[in-house]
């Protein structure tokens, strides 16, 4: 099963994704779950879903790492066409997986108790962001 799914961003954060991929799974059996952002300026992450202060700290700690091309400090980046927000964007990708394999058993991911799958977005405006799904039984 290949499959391509669609999530509408609205700026940074952090965006579940979790059920929407479990949803695609209903008739499975065992097998991974691969899935690949098919874009350059966001992430894909496994990461606690009980309490929303892990995003926040995560959300703290990626702007902190890549601040905006417009704050003080950050003259040397040269790729500003798109925005402040770009390159910076770029390099939380680099950090951050643009892929993850999750195993799964009778449909179900294998997921730990606390642990969601996330879409991660980088840049300050709206997207339409796709994931590629590939389920290959065993």
């Amino acid at each position: 099963m290949i499959s391509v799914l669609t999530v509408r961003t609205v700026g940074p954060g952090f965006y579940e994704i979790t059920d929407k991929v479990s949803g695609l799974l209903k008739g499975q059996g065992d097998g991974v779950l691969t899935l690949m952002i098919r874009h350059t300026s966001a992430s894909l992450l496994i990461q606690e879903n009980a309490d929303p202060d892990v995003q926040r700290d995560l959300a703290t700690w990626l702007d902190r790492l890549a601040p905006q091309s417009d704050a003080r400090g950050m003259e040397w980046i040269t790729h500003r066409l798109e925005g402040p927000d770009d390159m910076p964007a770029h390099i939380k990708a680099a950090v951050l997986p643009v892929s993850l394999q999750v195993p799964v058993q009778g449909g179900r991911m294998l997921l730990g108790r606390w642990q969601g799958i996330y879409l991660v977005e980088h840049r300050a405006q709206p997207h339409q962001r796709e994931v590629a799904v590939a389920f290959a039984p065993i």
